[in-house]
C-alpha cells in the first residue's frame, strides 16, 4: 500500500469534503481516504498495483474539484504556491465583499419605507423601485455570488448537495420570484399572490455570506501559522568550501559531504556534523529548547538554528527533504491535514444534513403556501435553506486540530496525527523508561572493587567494552580512555542480550555483565554480593567481571536523574496520572531511582523484549497507556502501547515512528503535549456542541414555528448567522493558540 498526500482545490463546505471522500473510496484499489475541509487536502492510501496518482486525480476531477499530489520533493514549494494562491484568491473575495456590501447598502436603505411601512423624507420614491433593485441584485448574484450558483450545478451533476445548493437555491428563489413580480405584476394579483420583491434579501444574503466566507479564510490563515513559522525558518544559501576558498550557493545545492563554514550569529544552512570549533547554538525555533546548546566537535546540529559565538565547520550529513525542519514541516502538514475519532459524527452528519434541509424547504414552502401566506412560504423557505448549512460543523474539527498540532510543533512536540492528539488527552498512566529518558542516560564510573589490580581490571574491561555499543560499556571505555589505561587487542567478542559480554584477550577468558549471568556461568560471587547490595542501595548499577572463569571484580555506575525529572513527574500525578517505571536495571537501582523521582510502581529487571508484556498487562486492567523511551530499545513497547512517545534529538529521520516525538528530549514536553491534547479536545467538544446547537435550534425558528408568537427569522438576519456561525468556530479554535502562555 502507498500513501499519498493531496492539495484540493474548489471545495466550498464539509459537504464538499464528503463528496471528494466519496469520489477517492469509489476508486478501486483505495482503502482509506480522508478529506480535511479545513486544511484542503486529503491523505489516500491506496494499492499501487491498481491505481496510481493520475486516476486518483481523474477521479476527483469527475467529482468537479482538482487533487494536486504533495509529494516529498516538492512538498514545499507546492505549500509555497498555495500559499500564493490563497493571497489572491483573498484579494478577489475582498473585491467581491467590497462591491456586494456597497450595492447591498443602497438596496437596503432604498426598501427602508417598503419593510418599515411608512415613507421616509430623505429617501426618494425611484430609490426602492423594484427595476433599480433588479439592476442592482444582478451582479451581486452573478458575479460576487457566481461560485455558489457554478457549485451548485456541479454538485447537481454529481448527483449530490452542499452549501452552494442551498444558498444559490435560496437566493435564486427570492431572486427569480421577484423578477417575475417585477415583470408581471398584474398576473400575480389576478392569482391573489402579493407582489413583494425580495431583491435586497438575495443580496444581502450573498454579500453576508461573502463577509462570513473572507474572515473565516482569514482565520484559517492563522491556524496554518505554524507551517509558515517553520517554512520562514529554511535559509536561502549556504557558504561552502570549494578547495581552500569558500563560495555561497543557493541551499539547494548543497551536497550531503561538502564542508560548510558558519559563522558566529548566522543561521545554519542543513542538518550536519562539527568537524572543527566550538560553539552555542540556539536550537529553540526547532526544539522548543529555551537555553542554547553548547556543541563540539563531532556534535550533531539541525538545519535553521543558529550559531551564537564560535567559528563552525561542518560536514552536510542531510539535505533537502531530509533535514529535520523538512521532516517535522512535512509531519506537522500530515497531523494537520487528519481526522481524529471524534469526527466520525460530525462527518456523518453533513453526509446527510443538505438533503434533509432540502425537504424541510420544500414542506415549509408548501406549508405555508398551502396556508395561503405565499409571502411567508418564500421567507421561511429562503431562511431555512440560507441557515441551514453545515459548514460551522465541518470545520468544528480540523481547526482546532490544525491550532493544536501546530502550537505542539512550536514547542518541540511533534504530533503523527490526529487520532494521537485525541489519544492523548484520555491517558491515565504514563510509563517511563529509566535510561536515557528519566534520567540522562551518560553512565559514569563511580566506584570499583577489584579484586586484581585496579589498572589491570580497567584495562581488559575497556579493551572488551569497546566493541559493544551498550551505555555502560561507553562509560566505562570513557573512564579508563581519561586515565590513559592502555586498550589491548582481544579476539572472539560475543554479546548475549540482558546478560553481558565476552572475549579472549592473550588467551584469557574475558566475562563482563550481571551476576545472575554470572551463577549460570558457575562463577562464584560471594565474595563481593554486600558490596554490591550496598551500592545498588545508592541507586547505582553494578557490573561483575571475571577473567578466567573466576571472579575479578566488580565495577559500580551511576546515571543521574535529569534535572526537571522530579518536577515532570510531580505535575503529571497531579493531573491525575499514574506514573510507573519500568526498567531492565535491577530492582534496588530502579527502586533508588524511582525513590528520587517520587515513583511508587515499578517494574525492574524486564528485558527489551518483555517490556511490551508489561504494557499489555497494564492494557488489560482498562488503563489507556502512554509509553515513554528512546524509541530504538523501547520499540516493542512502543509500539504496544496505546501512544508511544519518542524521546529525541530531532536528528534521527525515525522521528515519524513515534505517535508523539519530543524533539529536545526534554521530559516537561510530556506535560505540554498532554496538556496539549486536553486543551485541543476540549475546544472540539466546545465547537461541535454550538455547531451542533446553531443548526438544531435555527432550523425551527428559520421555518416560523414561533412565529405566533411574532418571532419570524428575517432571511438576511438568517444569511448574517450561518456566516457568523463559521467565523465564531475557527475564532473559538484560535483559542488554543492562548495555551502557549500556559505550557
Amino acid at each position: 500500500m502507498e500513501t499519498g498526500q493531496f492539495q484540493i482545490k474548489g471545495m466550498g463546505c464539509a459537504a464538499c469534503a464528503t463528496a471528494v471522500e466519496a469520489a477517492f473510496k469509489k476508486t478501486e484499489g483505495v482503502a482509506i481516504a480522508q478529506v480535511n475541509f479545513a486544511a484542503e487536502q486529503a491523505r489516500v492510501e491506496f494499492d499501487e498495483q491498481l491505481v496510481n496518482l493520475n486516476l486518483l486525480q481523474a477521479a476527483v476531477a469527475k467529482a468537479g474539484y482538482e487533487a494536486i499530489p504533495m509529494v516529498d520533493g516538492d512538498r514545499q514549494t507546492r505549500l509555497q504556491q498555495q500559499e500564493r494562491e490563497k493571497a489572491q484568491e483573498l484579494r478577489a473575495l475582498t473585491r467581491k465583499v467590497w462591491v456586494a456590501g456597497g450595492l447591498s447598502a443602497v438596496l437596503v436603505v432604498g426598501s427602508l419605507p417598503m419593510m418599515l411601512g411608512v415613507q421616509i423624507p430623505f429617501i426618494a420614491h425611484w430609490w426602492h423601485n423594484p427595476w433599480l433593485q433588479w439592476a442592482l441584485t444582478t451582479p451581486i448574484l452573478f458575479w460576487a455570488g457566481r461560485s455558489f450558483f457554478v457549485g451548485a450545478v456541479k454538485s447537481l451533476r454529481n448527483r449530490s448537495a452542499n452549501m452552494d445548493t442551498l444558498v444559490a437555491l435560496g437566493t435564486g428563489v427570492a431572486y427569480f420570484y421577484s423578477v417575475f413580480a417585477t415583470l408581471f405584476p398584474a398576473q400575480l394579483r389576478g392569482w391573489e399572490i402579493p407582489t413583494d420583491v425580495y431583491f435586497e434579501s438575495a443580496a444581502v444574503i450573498i454579500a453576508l455570506i461573502l463577509l462570513g466566507r473572507l474572515l473565516e479564510q482569514r482565520a484559517r490563515g492563522k491556524t496554518a501559522a505554524a507551517i509558515k513559522e517553520l517554512m520562514g525558518l529554511q535559509v536561502k544559501t549556504a557558504r561552502v568550501f570549494r578547495g581552500k576558498k569558500t563560495e555561497d550557493i543557493p541551499v539547494e545545492q548543497v551536497q550531503v559531504g561538502d564542508r560548510l563554514l558558519i559563522r558566529p550569529g548566522e543561521k545554519i544552512p542543513v542538518d550536519g556534523e562539527i568537524l572543527e570549533g566550538e560553539s552555542t547554538i540556539d536550537e529553540a525555533m526547532v526544539t522548543g529548547e529555551s537555553l542554547p546548546v553548547e556543541k563540539t566537535v563531532g556534535d550533531r546540529t539541525i538545519g535553521s538554528t543558529i550559531n551564537k559565538t564560535g567559528r563552525l565547520i561542518l560536514r552536510a550529513t542531510h539535505v533537502g527533504e531530509d533535514t529535520v525542519l523538512a521532516q517535522i514541516i512535512r509531519l506537522v502538514q500530515e497531523a494537520q491535514g487528519s481526522k481524529a475519532p471524534i469526527q466520525k459524527l460530525a462527518d456523518q452528519v453533513t453526509g446527510w444534513f443538505v438533503p434533509v434541509v432540502l425537504v424541510i424547504a420544500i414542506v415549509t414552502f408548501s406549508f405555508w403556501a398551502i396556508a395561503g401566506n405565499v409571502s411567508m412560504a418564500i421567507i421561511t423557505s429562503v431562511s431555512v435553506l440560507i441557515i441551514a448549512c453545515p459548514c460551522a460543523l465541518g470545520l468544528a474539527t480540523p481547526t482546532s486540530i490544525m491550532v493544536g498540532t501546530g502550537v505542539g510543533a512550536q514547542h518541540g512536540i511533534l504530533i503523527k496525527d490526529a487520532q494521537s492528539l485525541e489519544l492523548a488527552a484520555e491517558l491515565d498512566t504514563i510509563v517511563l523508561d529509566k535510561t536515557g529518558t528519566l534520567t540522562e542516560g551518560k553512565p559514569t564510573v563511580t566506584n570499583c572493587q577489584s579484586l586484581i589490580d585496579e589498572r589491570r581490571l580497567f584495562s581488559l574491561v575497556a579493551s572488551v567494552e569497546q566493541s559493544s555499543e551498550h551505555p555502560l560499556a561507553a562509560a566505562i571505555f570513557n573512564h579508563a580512555e581519561a586515565k590513559e589505561i592502555p586498550i589491548l587487542p582481544l579476539e572472539q567478542f560475543q554479546s548475549f542480550t540482558a546478560k553481558g559480554v565476552q572475549a579472549t584477550i592473550k588467551t584469557e577468558a574475558i566475562h563482563i555483565g550481571t551476576a545472575q549471568w554470572f551463577t549460570e556461568l558457575d562463577i562464584a560471587t560471594d565474595e563481593l554480593r554486600e558490596q554490591e547490595k550496598a551500592w545498588q542501595q545508592q541507586g547505582k548499577t553494578v557490573v561483575w567481571v571475571a577473567v578466567n572463569y573466576q571472579l575479578a571484580g566488580i565495577i559500580a555506575l551511576a546515571d543521574q536523574l535529569k534535572p526537571n525529572s522530579k518536577t515532570v513527574v510531580s505535575r503529571l500525578q497531579k493531573m491525575g496520572l499514574k506514573v510507573v517505571l519500568l526498567t531492565g536495571d535491577n530492582q534496588r537501582t530502579a527502586e533508588a531511582i524511582a525513590a528520587q523521582a517520587g515513583i511508587s510502581t515499578i517494574h525492574a529487571g524486564v528485558h527489551p523484549d518483555q517490556k511490551a508484556d508489561v504494557i499489555k498487562s497494564l492494557q488489560t486492567q482498562t488503563q489507556k497507556v502512554a509509553m515513554v523511551g528512546d524509541g530504538i530499545n523501547d520499540a516493542p513497547a512502543l509500539a504496544q502501547a496505546d501512544i508511544g512517545i519518542a524521546i529525541g534529538t530531532g536528528t534521527d529521520v525515525a522521528i515519524a515512528a513515534s505517535d508523539l516525538t519530543l524533539i529536545s528530549g526534554d521530559l516537561q514536553g510530556i506535560v505540554t503535549a498532554i496538556y496539549l491534547s486536553r486543551a485541543t479536545l476540549r475546544n472540539i467538544r466546545q465547537n461541535l456542541f454550538f455547531a451542533f446547537i446553531y443548526n438544531t435550534a435555527s432550523i425551527p425558528i428559520a421555518a416560523g414555528m414561533l412565529s405566533p408568537w411574532g418571532i419570524l427569522l428575517n432571511p438576511m438576519i438568517a444569511g448574517g448567522a450561518m456566516a457568523m456561525s463559521s467565523v465564531s468556530v475557527v475564532t473559538n479554535a484560535l483559542r488554543l493558540k492562548s495555551v502557549a502562555t500556559k505550557l
